[in-house]
């Protein structure tokens, strides 16, 4: 599986955030807790390809109530980094942080989260997952990278469960740089091939993700919610933007490169033209956000 840099994890997290702001408005995420509990007092949630915890802490506020998230990852560097992460998280926010056992217990207004922290290679070991006591699966930033055989594996762990779905910020093949340049559709078709190339999971399904997703939900009987949730990126924003967006702009060039050596003159030139242009770039990337519970 490709691996993603906590620093790199870090610079996109408040962009994620504010994708996120509509579905958080739509998703009625203490409502869906308070039906997955059941007669339980806890909600068990695991995230699958965690990060350093940014979905925890975008949504264990929202779930409130008791919760136990166990948060999967392949990558131990990022897994070493995670209870600083989450321990500076809290301590920013106010909410109280200590050791239990092995992992966290992270306590806020009107919900308390015991965190655990599971190694597992998601790409090979998919049968693994601890499924046990489960109400809520979920994943940030991951759909597009898995292929469809891998998908249909996990939603039927998630249908033998019962466990209700939450992929967040799956992309959705829009793109739209502002100003426009000529070559912008050149470069974009060259990343788009390779998106779709094997990530470690097989071809990896790229910008299909979301239709192939929901319609695959829907055929499983699930309901299902599907909500925008774009980066849009504006320069004039400050350095941060400009970081992200210099970032997206060498991270675009490389896949383009990797994809066709044989443009990669023209691709360079596109790079150099779109840094050029930096400090008055906007640029707006299609994403989803899809909630699925079964009836």
């Amino acid at each position: 599986m490709t691996g993603f840099s906590a620093d790199w994890l870090a610079l996109r997290e408040p962009f994620d955030r504010a994708a996120r702001a509509a579905s958080a408005a739509a998703f009625d995420l203490a409502g869906l807790a308070r039906r997955l509990r059941g007669d339980g007092a806890t909600l068990g949630v695991l995230d699958l390809a965690c990060g350093t915890g940014a979905n925890l802490r975008e949504l264990a506020p929202r779930l409130g109530g008791a919760q136990h998230w166990r948060l999967v990852d392949h990558d131990p560097q990022l897994l070493a980094a995670l209870p600083g992460a989450l321990a500076a998280w809290a301590a920013a926010q106010g909410f109280a942080v200590r050791t239990r056992g092995d992992g966290l217990r992270i306590e806020g207004p009107g919900w308390q989260a015991d965190v655990e922290v599971v190694q597992i290679d998601l790409a090979r070991a998919l049968a693994a997952l601890p499924l046990a006591g489960v109400g809520l699966i979920t994943a940030s930033a991951l759909l597009d990278l898995v292929s469809g055989a891998w998908l249909d594996q996990l939603l039927t762990r998630a249908c033998a469960v019962k466990a209700a779905l939450l992929f967040a910020l799956i992309v959705d093949g829009r793109v739209d740089w502002t100003p426009k340049r000529a070559a912008d559709e050149a470069v974009l078709r060259l990343f788009e091939a390779h998106q779709r190339g094997d990530k470690g999971f097989g071809p990896a399904l790229g910008g299909r993700a979301v239709e192939v997703a929901a319609d695959r939900l829907r055929a499983l009987g699930c309901e299902l919610q599907r909500i925008a949730s774009d980066w849009n990126i504006d320069a004039r924003d400050g350095a941060q933007a400009q970081a992200l967006l210099a970032a997206l702009i060498e991270g675009s060039e490389a896949a383009a490169r990797e994809q066709d050596a044989g443009a990669a003159a023209s691709v360079a030139a596109w790079s150099a033209e779109r840094m050029q242009l930096l400090a008055r770039t906007g640029l707006r990337i299609g994403h989803a956000d899809l909630l699925a519970v079964w009836p």
